[in-house]
């Protein structure tokens, strides 16, 4: 289908008094999933929609829907509300109302879907997805009652994975039934955006990237995979896809904060003047400063006046004088030649950057803690399930439990390349849960 023949076939769908269902919606997403530049035409053709003076109790339901496909939610209850009373209303009100979160009336409406002759299993499906929103345990009971062909289905193997999941559930069991998801329909944006984030997890970036950008290729998009894909791309230095695909949150939720604040800064970073060589020349200096004294061969005077002043490496010594050097006991010129021998050979000067001094370990006090809350210290970072680019800037700043991550003030973790203001807010809510703080706050 050209694509002028897919921009009739949107107009044609919304503004037609033809038949409207399950059949006609979904070729619909599928022609803008092909070409996202019908994303417009549908917009446009619902404001035409809209102009029409009378409007009858089927064509509510028709811009209903359509107000749901464009993310336009509370319009879309509203509109629904008064249409003409059918399953097909129902079930998308119940859609609407589940992206606002309102799970309580979701779950009303996909009930009444299914009274009206909705499909029983697919309203079951989605009252599972709303209960898990409050109650997952509720979410596997309904799923438990399911049974026969719908068991195999993609959109059940992803409901179930997904409630095993918010239970915490065996991660093993989570990812085999986002698999068996995919398996049945490699194209559910659901399952590909549950497995990418296992894979995410994991640090199986090409992995992630490949099932976030097939979880995206559907319309509409899972937002939670537009998001994550973005940040991916971030990783990557590909500002400009970044920013696309913030803009397509933006399209359907104006008033997303986080893709408002993220598109921001990935059009800030592709402006930003990037000088490769001075960078290459940081990184291979920085790998120099890093090597440890014990990989060379120093007399034993030498080593063990080094290993007393908790001297560890090149960049330590470069940091150091000649005269603090001396002042060590036992060290005396014969040692000096040698330390000067070794730090010539990597291009280093004895006192070469003795004006930066490195930041002491900074110390969190432990004293008034109870066990417990000093055990909690120890526990992993992964424990505060925290979001992809704030997990990722722990592993940047090699942080693994919570004690190593209270140790750092919010500055340290801002200097953190692509760690802004949001993701702060977001680890320090985390960590209010555990009543506890970062350094400094």
């Amino acid at each position: 289908m050209s694509q002028v023949e897919e921009s009739f076939a949107v107009k044609e769908i919304v503004l037609s008094n033809s038949t409207f269902g399950p059949r006609e919606i979904n070729h619909l997403t599928a022609v803008i999933a092909s070409d996202f530049s019908n994303y417009s035409v549908l917009r446009d053709a619902v404001s035409d929609l809209e102009m029409r003076e009378e409007r009858t109790p089927a064509a509510a339901v028709r811009l209903g829907v359509c107000y749901y496909l464009l993310g336009r939610y509370r319009v879309a209850i509203d509109t629904l509300s008064v249409a003409d009373g059918g399953a097909l209303a129902h079930f998308y009100l119940g859609r609407a109302h589940f992206a606002q979160e309102d799970f309580a009336q979701a779950i009303a409406s996909y009930e009444a879907a299914s009274k009206a002759g909705y499909d029983g299993d697919q309203c079951a499906l989605h009252i599972a997805e709303a209960q898990r929103g409050g109650n997952a345990d509720k979410a596997l009971a309904t799923l438990d009652a399911l049974s026969g062909e719908v068991e195999q289905s993609a959109e059940y193997l992803y409901q179930r994975g997904a409630t095993i999941a918010s239970l915490h559930g065996n991660p093993a069991e989570v990812v085999a039934l986002y698999e068996r998801a995919v398996a049945a329909d490699g194209t559910h944006p659901g399952a590909l955006f549950g497995l990418a984030m296992e894979n995410d997890r994991r640090g199986n970036n090409d992995d992630a990237l490949d099932l976030y950008q097939r979880s995206v290729a559907r319309f509409p998009a899972h937002t939670g995979s537009l998001i994550n894909l973005g940040l991916l791309y971030e990783d990557r230095d590909d500002y400009e896809r970044a920013r696309q695909c913030y803009q397509r949150v933006l399209d359907s939720y104006p008033n997303h904060s986080r893709a408002r604040l993220f598109v921001k800064d990935a059009q800030a970073s592709g402006d930003m003047y990037f000088d490769e060589d001075v960078e290459k020349q940081r990184d291979r200096l920085a790998q120099v400063l890093n090597i440890p004294v014990t990989d060379f061969e120093l007399s034993v005077r030498s080593r063990n006046c080094l290993q007393k002043m908790g001297i560890r490496t090149l960049g330590d010594l470069a940091r150091c004088t000649e005269q603090e050097l001396l002042t060590s006991k036992n060290f005396g010129e014969t040692s000096l030649v040698e330390i000067r021998d070794m730090l010539t050979s990597k291009g280093l000067d004895l006192g070469q950057f003795s004006h930066e001094q490195p930041e002491s370990e900074p110390v969190y006090d432990t004293s008034d803690m109870s066990p417990d809350e000093q055990a909690l210290l120890e526990r992993p970072i992964a424990d505060l399930n925290l979001s992809v680019r704030a997990r990722k800037c722990m592993v940047r700043l090699g942080l693994n439990t919570i004690g190593e991550l209270v140790r750092r003030s919010g500055d340290d973790l801002l200097e953190c390349k692509n760690f802004g203001v949001t993701s702060l807010n977001e680890v320090r809510d985390k960590l209010t849960k555990f009543t506890i703080r970062l350094r400094g706050d």
